[in-house]
């Protein structure tokens, strides 16, 4: 139900919101700031749980498919010159996660983790257009025989102040598994081959886990 990177999270901001409720009821005499201290405290809980919740998907794995690895926004369909792995022109697909969305990271095919590599950077907001260069994240690079190597990048954004990436040269993953994590709102970036078809638009919401995004 909830993402064990938000486990220990989860306790403190239980135990902050009771502490508050409690000192509300019976430190505090005005009734209605006694119950607005409380209800602050039971919305904080219930914004960092709905954060955190990790909702089990049916990924119906297809080597010929590239599903979406997060939950979000398309904001990007460009072709561009990606320069810290491939050096060549790539495909890129950028999902935008508001704080609203699940922020868990899925990979988006089966195959082997063949480049993973973290950079610490800056903290701009995750749709800055150099947010993808400047800020923290991690680059990963996937590959199987049928799509060949994809590279999806985590990117941390204004609010999002920890990335987790599970991914580790040499693993062997299945498609729509966890990938990892990026806590309070940023984006994924994916580079894919030239020639990919496509299936979404700019705009369109899409399922990480689910939604099949691109295919060979």
């Amino acid at each position: 139900m909830f993402h064990k990177e938000g486990f220990k999270i989860i306790i403190n901001t239980f135990l902050l919101c009771t502490v508050l409720a409690l000192l509300a009821e019976y430190r505090i005499e005005n009734l209605w700031i006694q119950k607005a201290v409380q209800v602050v405290s039971v919305v904080l809980l219930i914004l960092v749980l709905q954060f955190f919740r990790n909702p089990k998907r049916r990924t119906v794995l297809n080597e010929n498919h590239i599903i979406s690895p997060v939950d979000g926004k398309v904001v990007v369909i460009e072709e561009v010159f990606e320069k810290e792995f491939f050096k060549d022109k790539r495909l890129q697909l950028s999902i935008f996660m508001s704080p609203l969305n699940v922020h868990v990271t899925r990979y988006a095919i089966s195959g082997s983790v063949v480049f993973s590599k973290y950079h610490p950077g800056k903290y701009l907001v995750a749709w800055h257009p150099k947010s993808s260069e400047l800020n923290e994240r991690t680059t990963v690079v996937l590959e199987n025989n049928t799509v060949g190597k994809i590279l999806y990048r985590q990117i941390a954004g204004a609010v999002a102040r920890r990335i987790v990436n599970y991914a580790k040269v040499g693993d062997k993953v299945v498609q729509g598994t966890d990938a990892g994590f990026i806590k309070f709102g940023s984006r994924v970036d994916l580079f894919l081959p030239i020639g990919t078809k496509v299936n979404v638009e700019i705009d369109q919401i899409v399922k990480g886990g689910e939604d099949c995004i691109a295919a060979i």
